[in-house]
């Protein structure tokens, strides 16, 4: 469902903007932004999900804390405090009366002047919401996906900062989502520049081996997800001994027992094929199975554990 569409169903119709919250079409920037030309800024993804509680932001603190960090390479500097930017986003779904929805913060050089160096651009911020559900297909949390090894590598740190979750390197995913589409497959994987497994574009990687699970480490140039934190951590209380620093070799997918994303969209997705061979059974594995019994279970509320990722927006 589009934005358009959304709307006229009612469920969108505020932004907040540099502390005022505005209506949905006057949230706009000048078409010389410099954020929008060079890519200067820097975002989170984040879900609210619907609990007996009430409208809850799952892990909202880490994600705060990757949203500041994220801009420090750059010198931008988020011109809101924590609280500030907390209060605005419960604000934005109380005013929708959004029980469940997808949270975007974005950080950005705005409009003074187009250098490269952006020294004298205001530092903006802006909250949106919206409702969003499955984001790789609504029968893929069950069925899995068919995904391909894109062509396009994944930059290394040395080149732009892997840690940041910044606005312009994201033309990389573009590139490798938009050839994956092209080819008849729901999602891309990238590798590194030694040829090794990165991640997807949206989405951190895990391979399940003889029932231990092994995830990239930060090394091979992948974003550290809070997602991907989330699932290494349910996973080791559910016993599994689990490789959060492994290297993946581009064969090691074919002869993979399972496959599956993480990530704040995709939550926990199987992976089904890859370059139309085959993963395991071909269909979700039963370690990702569990995993993902234990993510729902702990975002939905099924579960006391780890109360403390949660902040509820009646609260």
């Amino acid at each position: 469902m589009g934005f358009e569409e959304m709307r006229e169903a009612g469920d969108v119709d505020t932004v907040w903007m540099d502390g005022e919250f505005v209506d949905w079409d006057d949230a706009q920037i000048h078409v010389l932004t410099h954020g929008l030309h060079y890519g200067t800024g820097v975002f989170e993804g984040v879900r609210c999900y619907d609990t007996e509680d009430g409208p809850a932001i799952f892990r909202w603190e880490e994600h705060l804390d990757r949203f500041y960090q994220s801009g420090k390479p750059y010198n931008l500097e988020v011109p809101f405090d924590r609280e500030e930017l907390t209060e605005a986003t419960k604000e934005l779904i109380r005013r929708q009366d959004l029980p469940s929805c997808y949270i975007r913060p974005i950080a950005y050089y705005g409009y003074d002047m187009l250098g490269l160096s952006p020294e004298t651009c205001p530092e903006q911020v802006a909250i949106a919401v919206w409702p969003w559900g499955a984001y790789l297909g609504e029968d893929a949390l069950e069925q899995g996906v068919e995904v391909t090894v894109s062509s396009w590598q994944k930059y290394s740190s040395a080149q732009i900062p892997t840690n940041a979750k910044t606005t312009g390197p994201y033309v990389n995913s573009v590139l490798a989502s938009l050839e994956a589409k092209r080819e008849g497959y729901t999602e891309a994987l990238l590798l590194n520049g030694e040829g090794n497994v990165a991640e997807g574009p949206g989405e951190n990687l895990f391979l399940v081996r003889d029932d231990e699970i092994y995830t990239p480490g930060l090394a091979e140039g992948i974003l550290d997800g809070i997602t991907r934190n989330t699932v290494i951590t349910l996973a080791r209380e559910q016993g599994y001994t689990v490789h959060d620093d492994a290297t993946i070799s581009r064969g090691e997918l074919n002869t993979a027992d399972e496959l599956f994303f993480s990530g704040t969209a995709a939550e926990v997705t199987p992976i089904r094929k890859v370059d139309n061979v085959v993963v395991g059974e071909g269909s979700r594995g039963p370690v990702t199975e569990d995993i993902q019994k234990a993510f729902f279970d702990l975002v939905e509320r099924r579960t006391d554990a780890h109360e403390d990722w949660f902040t509820y927006v009646d609260v």
